[in-house]
C-alpha cells in the first residue's frame, strides 16, 4: 500500500490548495500529478492482483491512452473542417485541425523510432517526444481541471453579475456568443431576486473598440434592459480593452460602490477557468462561470485559451522545454 501515499498525499495538497483558492493552475497540476502517481501505484500491484483486474489495469494504462490518443486526432481534424466551413480560414480557426494532425505525426514518427536505423533520427524523435508529453500534461491537466471549475454553481447571495464583454456584430449588435454571457448573467440575476436576495446589480464590462459604434457594456446594458431589466439594477464598465482590464475596472467599480462586495463573473465555458486565474491576479472577490458555447466552437477556443495560459507562465514552461531539448541532444549526441 507504500504504492498509493504519494497519490494520496498529492491529492491532500490538492484538496488543500482548491479550499485556499480554486482560481489557481497550480489546482490543474496537483489534480494532474496525483492521477498520474495512481496509476503507477496500480501498476505496481498489478502482480498482486487476479489475472482480469492485472488486464483490465494494464489497459487502462497503457492501451486506451493510445487509442484515445487516435480518435481524439479524428475528432480535431473533424472539428476543424468544421470550424473552416463555418468561421473561415483564419488561423484561430486553424487550431483544432492543426492540433490533429500533430497527433497522427506523432504517432507516425514513435512508430519509426527504431525503424530507421538513425540513432541521431531516434534522439531527435525522442526528445520531440518528450517535448510533447509535457505540454499534453499541462493540456490534460488545464482540460481536466477546467471542466471541474466549469461545475461550480454560485452559493449565497452575491452582490454584482460582472459580464465580460466581446466584439459587437457591426460595431453595435451583441452577438450570439455575448449574448450567450448576458442570458447567463440573467439567470443569475433572476434566481438570487426570486429568492428574496436585495441584488444583485448587473454590472455590463467592455469598451469601445476602433471598429465599434458605442462601448460593448452599453449594447450589453441595452441588450439586458430590452429583455426587462431595470436601468437601476445596471452598472456599466466602459473602459476595459482586455479581460485583464475587464476585471480591475469592474472591481474598482464595485468596491467604490460595496467594499465588502461578493461577486460572480460570467464569460463563457471555454474562457472560464484562465478568466478565474486572471480575476484572482485581479484582486477580484469572487468565482467565474462559464455560459454555453456552440459546440463546434469549444475545441479551437480551449486550445486558444490553453496556449495563452502556457505563454503566461512561459518563464517556467520554456525552462522546462529548454532542460528537455539539451537532456535530448546530450542523450543524443551519446548515442551516435
Amino acid at each position: 500500500m507504500l504504492a498509493f501515499v504519494p497519490a494520496v498525499l498529492l491529492f491532500a495538497a490538492f484538496c488543500l490548495s482548491v479550499r485556499e483558492d480554486r482560481r489557481r493552475f497550480q489546482n490543474a497540476v496537483l489534480l494532474g500529478l496525483t492521477c498520474i502517481c495512481l496509476s503507477l501505484a496500480l501498476l505496481w500491484q498489478v502482480s498482486h492482483l487476479p489475472p482480469l483486474a492485472a488486464e483490465v489495469i494494464v489497459m487502462a494504462v497503457f492501451v486506451l491512452p493510445v487509442l484515445g490518443a487516435a480518435a481524439l486526432g479524428v475528432f480535431l481534424v473533424a472539428n476543424g473542417l468544421t470550424m473552416v466551413r463555418k468561421e473561415g480560414r483564419r488561423p484561430a480557426n486553424l487550431l483544432s485541425l492543426t492540433a490533429g494532425a500533430g497527433v497522427f505525426v506523432m504517432m507516425a514518427l514513435v512508430a519509426a523510432v527504431g525503424v530507421s536505423g538513425s540513432p541521431l533520427l531516434d534522439g531527435i524523435v525522442v526528445t520531440l517526444v518528450m517535448l510533447v508529453a509535457y505540454v499534453s500534461f499541462l493540456f490534460l491537466c488545464f482540460l481536466g481541471y477546467a471542466y471541474l471549475y466549469g461545475r461550480i454553481e454560485v452559493r449565497g447571495d452575491v452582490d454584482y453579475v460582472v459580464m465580460l464583454g466581446s466584439g459587437l456584430i457591426g460595431g453595435e449588435r451583441v452577438p450570439p456568443l455575448l449574448a450567450s454571457r448576458l442570458a447567463k448573467g440573467r439567470e443569475i440575476y433572476a434566481a438570487q431576486r426570486a429568492r428574496g436576495a436585495a441584488g444583485p446589480l448587473l454590472l455590463t464590462s467592455g469598451g469601445q473598440g476602433p471598429d465599434e459604434r458605442l462601448a460593448e457594456a452599453r449594447a450589453m446594458a441595452d441588450w439586458l434592459r430590452e429583455r426587462g431589466v431595470p436601468e437601476e439594477h445596471l452598472r456599466r464598465e466602459e473602459r476595459s480593452r482586455s479581460t485583464a482590464e475587464n476585471l480591475a475596472f469592474s472591481r474598482e467599480l464595485m468596491e467604490a460602490e460595496c467594499p465588502a462586495y461578493r461577486c460572480v463573473v460570467v464569460t463563457n465555458n471555454f474562457h472560464a477557468f484562465r478568466a478565474a486565474m486572471t480575476a484572482r491576479k485581479a484582486g477580484v472577490n469572487g468565482q467565474v462561470l462559464g455560459s454555453p458555447t456552440a459546440r463546434y466552437f469549444w475545441p479551437s477556443a480551449t486550445i486558444r485559451e490553453f496556449v495563452a495560459v502556457f505563454w503566461e507562465h512561459r518563464a517556467v514552461n520554456l525552462t522546462i522545454c529548454a532542460g528537455i531539448a539539451v537532456f535530448g541532444a546530450l542523450v543524443t549526441a551519446g548515442g551516435v
